[in-house]
């Protein structure tokens, strides 16, 4: 329930040193909502990165390679993108990615979001739903707390949502996979997070063969609440990843 309009102040920090390519992803922000999505649809992690990566297409040379920052389900593409094209990815950035498909079915994580996400599909009213996801990445009572705007505003994206949780937890990748993506990668979560994307940046970190833990203040919508945190910090990395080119 973002927009690219939350790495504006991560852009302003970076300068011209980069050049951001900020995107929404499928029914955020400006981006339409996935074509086709119907009772018999199935969304995927791969029709999120079909979209991201013709939105950019524009911007790079055929096979130009990038640095890739995600936050949340963004993050969570980003590990599917980096995963299907390693040679282009100069480093990768995750703040709490909520890829929980990594994680095998037992793993207290794992249980801990299937659960809620059970609620959320079990909730009598697209109201309901929206309050229990609002409320589990941020605190309780936080979606009774925001102006009416607001609520509806992320009532209409519920659906969406219920998209992503389809996708995240039917992709089909393991821990054991990240081994391939040997560029350097800054794992981050925040220091009042839900545990279970704590565990999950935890098992992130030491899966992936090149990787760097991090933790910062405020909790899942860090990037966002505390970016003064989180963007020096996600600079200092880019600024400071070891690229290799063979």
């Amino acid at each position: 329930m973002s927009s690219k309009a939350q790495w504006l102040a991560l852009k302003a920090q970076l300068g011209d040193g980069y050049r951001c390519i900020a995107v929404d992803l499928l029914g955020y922000g400006a981006s339409p909502f996935p074509a086709g999505a119907d009772a018999g649809y199935t969304h995927t992690l791969a029709h999120e990165v079909d979209a991201v990566s013709a939105a950019i297409a524009s911007h790079l040379e055929p096979g130009e390679a990038f640095h890739l920052v995600g936050h949340s389900f963004g993050g969570a593409c980003a590990l599917h993108m980096a995963r299907r094209m390693p040679e282009r990815v100069l480093s990768l950035t995750l703040f709490e990615p909520v890829a929980f498909h990594l994680l095998p079915q037992q793993h207290p994580a794992r249980a801990e979001i299937v659960a809620v996400v059970g609620r959320i599909l079990a909730s009598a009213s697209e109201r309901d739903a929206t309050r229990v996801f609002i409320d589990y990445w941020n605190r309780a009572g936080s979606f009774d707390a925001a102006p009416a705007g607001a609520q509806d505003k992320m009532v209409a994206q519920i659906a969406k949502v219920k998209l992503d949780f389809q996708a995240l937890l039917g992709e089909p990748a393991t821990l054991e996979q990240l081994d391939m993506l040997a560029m350097p990668a800054l794992v981050m979560s925040g220091q009042h997070s839900p545990a279970s994307t704590r565990l999950l940046a935890e098992q992130l970190a030491a899966a992936l063969p090149n990787a760097t833990l991090q933790q910062t203040r405020g909790g899942h919508m860090g990037p966002i609440t505390h970016g003064d945190a989180v963007n020096p910090a996600i600079a200092a990395f880019l600024n400071g990843a070891e690229v290799v080119v063979d």
